[in-house]
């Protein structure tokens, strides 16, 4: 499945930046592990990384799901999008955690596609 596997490299790289992001903060404001609350800005940070972690929970199994039993083609777009929407969400978020929603919505819908088209397809194989 030549273009899943990038997604899914790239939305792994991408939680790791994040988690590097959260590591600067963490510095930054003199947040010492193993807190996770303490400056504002570093919760922010967490915050986003842990969201994404949530996510990824169901994005790699559901891109790799869908690209198997439904289209690789159609996955690794969706996969995209979820790519940018946690860009935007990231974004949004350090900005301004009250407008972070249309960040989790360009992510969160192609979850919810891909967990449609993999459903769909296993559905679909185990009646042939």
């Amino acid at each position: 499945m030549p273009l899943i596997d990038p997604v899914a490299l790239l939305a792994l790289l991408q939680f790791l930046v994040f988690g590097a992001l959260v590591g600067r903060a963490r510095g930054r404001y003199g947040i010492k592990p193993p807190a996770v609350s303490g400056h504002e800005m570093f919760e922010r940070a967490y915050r986003v990384q842990m969201n994404t972690l949530e996510l990824l929970v169901v994005f790699i199994p559901a891109l790799y799901l869908a690209a198997r039993y439904f289209a690789p083609l159609p996955a690794a777009i969706a996969g995209a999008v979820y790519l940018v929407g946690r860009i935007v969400y990231q974004q949004a978020y350090m900005r301004d955690p009250g407008r972070r929603s249309l960040g989790f919505l360009i992510s969160m819908l192609p979850c919810m596609a891909l967990l449609a088209a993999a459903g769909f397809g296993v559905l679909r194989a185990m009646m042939a």
